[in-house]
């Protein structure tokens, strides 16, 4: 169904597939691009997430996007084609650094999926539906040191064809600001939100890798 609906948006025109997104809850976002100017955009790959894409195109806000190379080369070259025709700026995952911290500055919004497995350099172990989860820090790391909200932000398929966008409150900020426990904190955060949006729809959450290969250190994997 998702590709389907992709193909269909690459058919349309692209104000007929706005024409079936409904935005829940943007003042929230609205409200923190006023006083910050930025903002980090927390999601995952649950309903049909490309459409966001599209989707930001209705908040009236500038999007950036983190994006990994698809291993299948003509599914790659899709997306892109997809992703580029909504009007986001594409940043590729390797090396991505610098040029989300100058997006950021340019006060745009980034949108960074994390319902992934993290490599272990890379991540700390937070719960996840009860079991502990090797998550990336990236998000938290970024908001934390440039003081950016992180916005929790999900779309939804509904049962008339059409898909629902939901923006959620900023994410609170950690107490002890500045340390690793701060990081851990965050992103124990983030991982809870996706969790609670998976549960609204689990049947719409599309991540068929093993979310919990990287296991802590003397736990062997089950």
């Amino acid at each position: 169904m998702t590709l389907v609906e992709l193909a269909r948006l690459l058919a349309r025109p692209l104000d007929a597939t706005l024409e079936r997104i409904r935005l829940e809850g943007v003042e929230h976002m609205r409200a923190a691009m006023a006083e910050h100017g930025r903002a980090l955009l927390l999601t995952a790959h649950l309903g049909n997430w490309e459409l966001l894409a599209a989707a930001h195109r209705l908040t009236g806000f500038p999007l950036s996007v983190v994006v990994r190379p698809l291993d299948t080369p003509w599914l790659d070259t899709l997306a892109e084609r997809l992703r580029r025709s909504t009007g986001v700026e594409l940043i590729a995952k390797r090396g991505a650094l610098r040029p989300v911290l100058e997006a950021l500055r340019r006060g745009r919004m980034i949108g960074i999926l994390m319902d992934q497995n993290a490599a272990r350099r890379e991540s700390v172990f937070v719960d996840f539906f009860g079991r502990p989860a090797s998550t990336s820090r990236s998000i938290a790391l970024l908001a934390l040191r440039t003081r950016t909200p992180v916005i929790p932000v999900f779309t939804r398929r509904d049962p008339d064809g059409c898909h629902t966008v939901f923006v959620h409150p900023p994410l609170p900020e950690p107490v002890a600001n500045g340390s690793e426990a701060a990081v851990v904190e965050l992103t124990a955060r983030c991982t809870l939100a996706i969790e609670r949006a998976i549960r609204e729809a689990p049947e719409q959450w599309l991540w068929s890798h093993d979310r919990w290969r990287t296991r802590p250190p003397g736990e062997a994997r089950a």
